[in-house]
């Protein structure tokens, strides 16, 4: 190893670690809102089924089977003890 690889590779820490020190009081903040926007999301997509009219029901409609293993932890986390759907049970 040479002293320049040694520098750039001390630089290259010492960048990092300056990134994490500025983010880490925004990070819970951060992630309140992209839950926050996941939840809207979801709301969007399995609105229909839940009987909430939907303007975009036929561009959500196939996205339904990819978030059907997330639905169980934002139907908990909505406040719905059980599954609002009636022919989806998950509880």
């Amino acid at each position: 190893m040479t002293i320049l690889g040694n520098l750039k590779r001390w630089y290259r820490r010492a960048g990092e670690l300056g990134v994490e020190y500025y983010n880490a009081p925004y990070r819970s903040a951060i992630a309140r809102a992209r839950r926050d926007e996941d939840d809207l999301f979801m709301l969007m997509v399995f609105s229909e089924t839940m009987g909430i009219p939907n303007p975009a029901s036929w561009y959500t409609l196939e996205l339904q089977p990819l978030l059907m293993e997330r639905f169980h932890d934002w139907h908990r986390r909505m406040g719905m003890p059980h599954s609002p759907l009636d022919n989806f049970r998950c509880c």
